[in-house]
């Protein structure tokens, strides 16, 4: 059964997510604040953790930083009651791999879940499979999807997993451009509608972090009109 850590300190919440949940056949375990919730992710092994941000003891963003530090990739969908763009960005860049603000609709909740443990078979199935390549080499980049490690140069690069996720699909076939909608529906898993600048934004993150010089990419290309790309010339 798929196991699913739920911190959060609204009962409410927590009882309506946890009926759906089990609908949706996972095991649910409640933690009421940031510090229990954090212990619990460490001392178990979960295919999902659910995690607000405004939390009692330790906040939703600084579990997330941290459980990422130590690396636990357990896939976290991050719960906000903010919307200001300032405030997904905080969140995705803490380490989650998706976010929803509040109030939310139980079926957006679902599809949501759904995709995240969907590409969480997906990537264990990859793993699992002799054909899959688990390593990608760029005149520098080296990608390890195995161990979730990337290197520049021989240096270690923290990637959150949505950053991760972009730069290994596009690494997997250099030269082929990928359209914003396309990158949306295949790394986030569903459709996006109206959030393109997501994609935007996670592509200059990521080139930030890789890119000796982000007005000169060497590696994620701009095809102009379309999306983005892997350079297929190194």
């Amino acid at each position: 059964m798929t196991k699913v850590l739920l911190i959060e300190d609204d009962p409410n919440i927590t009882d309506l997510l946890t009926i759906h949940l089990t609908d949706l056949e996972c095991q649910t375990e409640i933690a009421n604040d940031g510090q229990l919730g954090f212990n619990k992710a460490m001392e178990q092994a979960y295919d999902l953790i659910v995690l607000d941000v405004m939390l009692p003891g330790m906040n939703g963003v600084t579990v997330c930083q941290k459980l990422r530090a130590l690396e636990n990739h357990t896939p976290i969908l991050m719960l906000t009651a903010k919307s200001e763009e300032i405030d997904l960005v905080l969140g995705l860049e803490s380490g989650a791999d998706d976010y929803l603000t509040k109030p939310f609709g139980i079926r957006e909740f679902i599809a949501r879940v759904k995709s995240i443990l969907r590409r969480q078979e997906q990537n264990k199935q990859a793993i699992e499979s002799d054909d899959e390549k688990m390593k990608y080499s760029f005149e520098g980049l080296e990608i390890d999807k195995l161990k979730h490690r990337v290197t520049l140069n021989g240096e270690r690069i923290e990637l959150t997993p949505k950053e991760f996720d972009l730069l290994v699909l596009l690494s997997k076939t250099p030269g082929r451009s990928f359209d914003r909608d396309q990158l949306l529906k295949t790394v986030w898993g569903y459709e996006f509608n109206g959030y393109e600048h997501t994609v935007n934004s996670h592509i200059n993150r990521l080139r930030a972090k890789i890119e000796p010089d982000i007005a000169n990419p060497k590696y994620i290309l701009t095809t102009w009109g379309v999306g983005y790309r892997f350079n297929d010339d190194i």
